[in-house]
């Protein structure tokens, strides 16, 4: 087994201003920015299969025109595989015993989910045994990466939000999920066996994160991992340096990043570069040439002057950052002021000193991109200041969610707006993970509350399993997911795909496509993302209306008052959206 050391962070860039020191005794804090997985974001995923899109309308009315249905008849599909549409191009479809996992008036999966999966036909015979690492003829090893117990940085952010999970509720929520997705998806005889992996260092321990993927590697001997430690790349950098495939196991990357650890290293968001061409692209079309209208007193209505506060250490390069600069000066944007800060804690020494020379540059628009605690430091001396600019979220981890912005200032944050990868929240009622985890499980809660967060990576295994046949490896992984069509999103679900699509440059091994619009509304009183009701709230502008790459409109935005469309949460599914109503199958 290769070992590989763990890089130390390159040095900042000497003619930006750091924010506070750059060791501290909460220097370990300083790459919080990735820390995505602490927290539910509540989703609606689709299904990430091949042929996984479109809507719930019968097969006869979905199935391609002649031309293309003389393509699938004759599409070659790796070994055992077939895609119930492929068995209705080839007029056999009739002749297969589809089971009762399958909705054969519609040739999807039995699911509550927008769109259900595509059905693929069960399978029997010699699946091949050993494939690959990890591959039996009966099971495919999956090591679930849990925190370690009482982990600080955890406990923390934990803290602030009122999230008690523990390891071993993310585990047992897994283990629910995997008995939901092995009862549906077609495994070819094979059982996903999770193991629980619990780290040994913290979330941002380079050195325990290698070690800890080097005995997953050598000890456990996996097909896959699902998560890691998100404050350090070291674990997917020794994961892929062992050939072990993993799915959200590394903190915000750039598009090269994934490209040299392919095909080992997934992601279901974005790449640092995708965001940065998005958040960029919104910036310079939306914002640059206004005024700052929805500013407060002394800035309102002045034409805009930018300032950037941001977290140093997102990545072991300063590359994105001097994208960031670039993309925005093609677009005329230029920063009156910056600062960067490397550790969040110690931010409330040096937010007042950041905040003075904002507002005597005459910064009207504060451009964020950072954790999401930095902000309560830093809106609370703003207001100590009587200084209420435009806050600009850029998609940043976390930052967007009500929960985290319940705790900022609230007469700061009434003038906060922006991007979000995130898209609208819809009533855990009518749909998302804990509703097919109670459909399925006789009303019984996920024991985790960020349930959200560990459906996506099973939904992501299991369908790409489903299309990879009895010919598992990590290259096969590769091949059926960058041949997957891309999966259409909503308003409550983004647009998903991998690959060189023309949608992205280079090869994407990140899923999410698309953005939002978003503003934070002060009055607006619901629950936040782990159900804690409370006053103010994200609303996302025209009703959660997504943006993909060079979509954003080139027009000043209609955003609080000027955005009768807006949702904070959808009690009910949105017009044209339904889900299927099925019985779960008996256990």
């Amino acid at each position: 087994m290769s070992e590989q050391e763990p890089q130390p962070n390159e040095p900042t860039d000497q003619r930006r201003m750091a924010a506070g020191p750059s060791q501290s005794s909460g220097s370990s804090l300083r790459r919080w920015g990735p820390f995505a997985a602490l927290i539910v974001v509540a989703a609606l995923v689709v299904g990430l299969l091949m042929r996984g899109g479109g809507d719930d309308a019968a097969v006869e009315d979905t199935v391609p025109e002649s031309g293309t249905m003389e393509n699938l008849a004759t599409v070659e599909l790796p070994n055992g595989v077939l895609p119930f549409e492929v068995a209705v191009a080839r007029g056999e479809v009739g002749d297969i015993d589809w089971g009762e996992r399958c909705d054969v008036e519609t040739g999807r999966l039995r699911l509550p989910l927008a769109p259900p999966p595509a059905c693929f036909a069960p399978f029997s015979g010699d699946n091949g045994g050993a494939t690959s690492t990890g591959v039996s003829a009966d099971s495919i090893k999956v090591v679930v990466y849990t925190p370690q117990a009482n982990d600080p940085l955890l406990s923390f952010i934990y803290a602030q939000i009122g999230n008690n999970d523990t390891p071993q509720k993310v585990f047992d929520t897994y283990v629910g999920f995997n008995e939901i997705m092995a009862r549906y998806y077609e495994t070819y005889e094979r059982k996903v066996e999770l193991i629980k992996y619990e780290a040994t260092g913290t979330g941002a321990d380079a050195v325990a994160a290698a070690a800890d993927a080097e005995t997953i590697a050598r000890d456990i001997q996996p097909f896959a991992v699902l998560g890691g430690p998100l404050l350090t790349g070291a674990f997917a950098d020794t994961l892929a340096a062992n050939k072990v495939l993993c799915i959200s196991c590394a903190p915000g990357q750039t598009a090269e990043w994934f490209e040299e650890r392919g095909p080992y290293v997934w992601d279901i968001g974005k790449n640092i570069d995708q965001n940065i061409i998005m958040t960029a692209e919104y910036i310079t079309k939306r914002l640059a040439g206004g005024n700052a209208v929805y500013g407060g007193p002394e800035v309102v209505d002045k034409p805009r002057v930018f300032g950037h506060v941001y977290l140093e250490g997102l990545n072991a390069s300063s590359e994105p950052s001097e994208q960031f600069r670039t993309l925005l000066a093609e677009g005329g944007v230029e920063f009156a002021e910056e600062a960067a800060y490397a550790d969040p804690v110690a931010l409330g020494g040096s937010a007042r000193e950041i905040m003075a020379r904002f507002k005597a540059a005459g910064v009207t628009s504060i451009l964020f991109a950072g954790d999401p605690l930095a902000p309560q430091a830093l809106t609370q001396a703003a207001t100590e200041q009587n200084y209420f600019p435009e806050w600009v979220i850029t998609g940043s981890s976390l930052t967007d969610t009500t929960i985290f912005g319940r705790t900022y200032d609230p007469e700061q944050w009434k003038h906060a707006f922006g991007v979000s990868n995130l898209f609208a929240r819809v009533s855990p009622d009518v749909a998302g993970s804990g509703f097919l985890y109670r459909w399925y499980f006789d009303g019984a809660d996920p024991p985790a509350q960020q349930s959200a967060l560990v459906l996506p990576n099973l939904q992501l295994f299991y369908g790409v399993l489903q299309g990879a046949g009895t010919d598992l490896s990590p290259e096969m992984f590769r091949r059926v997911i960058f041949a997957s069509e891309i999966i259409p999103g909503s308003v409550i679900a983004p647009q998903i795909s991998w690959g060189e699509r023309g949608i992205w440059p280079g090869v994407d091994y990140a899923g999410l496509d698309d953005q939002t619009e978003v503003w934070w509304d002060p009055a607006a009183s619901g629950q936040d993302e782990i159900g804690v009701d409370g006053t103010g709230m994200w609303t996302y502008a025209d009703g959660g209306r997504r943006y993909l790459p060079g979509q954003w409109p080139d027009s000043p935005p209609a955003l609080f008052a000027d955005d009768p469309n807006g949702v904070a949460i959808y009690e009910t599914l949105p017009e044209g959206i339904t889900l299927p109503d099925y019985q779960p199958l008996q256990r």
